[in-house]
């Protein structure tokens, strides 16, 4: 594998980035920890997106190389509810919405399959693929049709997104069908049905992995970021042509964090 370029960016420079990118000899993967929309707390130093990403990269770099994907759920999901104590267990069956939750993209050199668990995206070859949340794309046109009908000045919500506030008790009632309906990394069984796995034959491949805080996926970072600041100077508040549930944020230089890494194996 050569990796030919990488980044990930915090969406504020006031806080520490929700994603990370993990790279050994025989995985690459970008990790998109969810951003806590309760206030559970699981660790002093780290929010619940960053703790749950951090403890994610670090199995992924203990992983064995010919590890499958259905292992790496097994394996994984394990390891993240040996985080939580026994007493929280059936609290967490009941409100998936304060579980330690990351979606995650992995690359695997010897099986040569790209295992996509939750939201994320990739190119391979130049073709795009993505796995998103279900419900995502209908809370996103919500909130951009309450923005559009609202007589508040839109630049308003830049600095206080109250169309996404309306809409988080809909998000948190969506989260309940979390390793249900779609998968996530998040301590509790993966549904592999959920969970798309992409297998490459043994031709030379340029790969790109990504999380979502690339609202257009390009060939090249570049291309990417080019993109992602046409957005944010044209449509901040992502009710256009890209629908978001959040905005460009007043002080922050996106909507969200980004992870990309190109190579080719």
């Amino acid at each position: 594998m050569t990796i030919t370029e990488q980044i990930s960016i915090a969406k504020s420079p006031k806080k520490k980035n929700e994603d990370g990118i993990v790279v050994t000899d025989n995985f690459v993967a970008v990790i998109d920890g969810s951003t806590s929309k309760t206030n559970r707390r699981y660790s002093l130093f780290s929010s619940n997106g960053r703790y749950a990403m951090k403890l994610i990269a670090r199995y992924i770099g203990k992983m064995e190389k010919d590890c499958s994907c259905h292992q790496f759920c097994v394996g994984v999901t394990n390891y993240l509810a040996k985080h939580y104590k026994k007493s929280e267990i059936n609290h967490l069956i009941e409100h998936p919405e304060e579980r330690l939750t990351a979606s995650v993209i992995i690359f695997s050199r010897l099986r040569r399959e790209i295992w996509m668990v939750g939201d994320c995206q990739c190119l391979v070859g130049g073709t795009y693929y993505d796995n998103p949340k279900p419900y995502e794309h209908e809370l996103a046109e919500q909130r951009a049709q309450m923005i559009k009908q609202s007589q508040k000045p839109q630049v308003e919500f830049l600095r206080e997104d109250t169309a996404r506030q309306h809409i988080i008790p809909r998000m948190l009632q969506t989260m309940k069908n979390q390793n249900i309906t779609y998968a996530v990394v998040d301590g509790f069984r993966i549904p592999e049905n959920k969970v798309k796995i992409i297998t490459l034959d043994f031709s030379p491949w340029e790969i790109v992995l990504a999380s979502d805080g690339y609202p257009f996926l390009c060939p090249t970072l570049k291309e990417s970021e080019d993109r992602l600041k046409n957005q944010k100077e044209n449509d901040p508040l992502n009710i256009g042509e890209f629908k978001a549930t959040k905005a460009f944020m007043e002080g922050n230089n996106s909507f969200d964090d980004r992870s990309y890494i190109r190579f080719s194996v």
